[in-house]
């Protein structure tokens, strides 16, 4: 290893990193599709293996040496008490991701999912493969509902989709771009909404939206504090809270449990949730959902799928995991705030709350979360600069 200049070292890690990037991106869109593939578990072992590589051939100090060691030990821990791997894929693509060029990568993964998902939709309208239209009872008490789909199986997944991709082009363009490309984002926001239908998912983009509009034209406000703290209230506070009363009122109303009495108001606020709340108790195996039921490593067979992603998080890997995701949260935000970064700070907040109604990036499919390429950089601060990140947003 002594032999490998640090030229040769770094352009091994890249390559090492892009293969894997490119084979989980590749993975993702082939999900999201109507393509049956169900060799993932040996892709992820493959992917996994490249980043482990990657991390390996990076330099590290003692003390990151230690934090890899500690990290990947929890990791082992959750594998083994959970039986799924997706902790330890991830910690280990988040320090692979720590020297790449964040602004090239993320260009890269936007050009890919627009390849990839403008494909999907294409082969539907040709009538190829998947539909265009779906017509289903989506349980919102309204009956059959006719909602566009165009390839995607389900208009969430394709509302989600599109949700990514305009997160990435504020991220990529979002500080420097004019009106034209903002009417565009608006105008795309809106047809996309009246296509699949999704109420609660339109809220928050529109938020997205108006957050994006008012930085662009106030940039001197992303150096006032208040946001960024704004911001550590609403992620992860208010939606661990959200998460924690959803699955106590619901252990409560569906197996008796003791916990805040809503008094007959539940059903009021689960008809606003569009009875996400009652599937945390029927979609879960075992019931194990409910809050009187999590743990601090989830239990093998915890694999059932439900919205109300925090939830989500909690019923698949457990209470450390997730404690562990808040702090490395945390640790990003203050990194934007140091950096003056309110781009990725209006990504964190959209994610976030999305996040409380819909499970989209709660999966096993890295591909499908791009701010991992962000976090992986910014975490990433504390070993190469010490902590201090005062280097402003370039």
């Amino acid at each position: 290893m002594k032999y490998i200049t640090d030229e040769n070292r770094k352009k091994i890690v890249d390559a090492l990193f892009y293969i894997a990037l490119t084979i989980e991106l590749v993975l993702m869109i082939v999900e999201k599709s109507e393509i049956s593939f169900s060799y993932e578990s040996y892709v992820f072992r493959v992917t996994f293996l490249l980043t482990l590589l990657a991390v390996l051939f990076m330099k590290h100090d003692k003390k990151e040496w230690i934090f890899i060691a500690a990290i990947w030990a929890v990791s082992a821990v959750s594998y083994y008490m959970c039986g799924k791997n997706d902790m330890l894929r991830v910690v280990t693509f988040l320090m692979a991701a720590r020297d790449i060029d964040l602004k090239k990568a993320m260009k890269y993964t936007f050009y890919v999912c627009i390849v990839g998902f403008t494909l999907i939709a294409l082969l539907a309208c040709a009538g190829v493969m998947g539909e265009m239209i779906q017509v289903a009872d989506y349980g919102r008490g309204e009956g059959e509902e006719a909602r566009y789909v165009f390839g995607f199986g389900h208009p969430n997944t394709l509302f989600g989709s599109m949700f990514v991709l305009l997160l990435m082009w504020i991220w990529i363009y979002g500080k420097k771009a004019g009106i034209l490309p903002y009417l565009v984002m608006i105008v795309s926001s809106v047809i996309i909404t009246l296509l699949t239908k999704s109420r609660t998912s339109a809220v928050i983009l529109a938020a997205t939206v108006l957050l994006a509009i008012v930085f662009r034209l106030f940039p001197k406000l992303a150096a006032f504090k208040v946001f960024y703290i704004l911001e550590t209230i609403v992620s992860p506070v208010i939606c661990i809270v959200t998460a924690v009363l959803a699955a106590g009122w619901t252990g409560a109303m569906y197996c008796g449990d003791n916990f805040w009495d809503l008094e007959g108001d539940y059903w009021k606020i689960e008809t606003r949730f569009n009875y996400r709340m009652s599937s945390i108790y029927y979609e879960a195996a075992n019931r194990d959902a409910v809050l009187s039921s999590w743990k601090l490593f989830s239990a093998h067979g915890t694999d059932s799928y439900f919205d109300m992603g925090w939830v989500r998080l909690f019923y698949w890997y457990g209470i450390i995991p997730v404690a562990i995701l808040v702090v490395a949260l945390l640790a990003v935000i203050y990194v934007c705030y140091k950096k003056q970064d309110i781009r990725t700070l209006i990504i964190i907040f959209a994610l976030s709350v999305y996040t409380i109604v819909e499970a989209t990036f709660v999966t096993r499919y890295i591909g499908r979360d791009f701010f991992l390429l962000i976090a992986g950089v910014y975490l990433g601060y504390y070993f190469k600069n010490k902590g201090e990140t005062d280097v402003r947003e370039s």
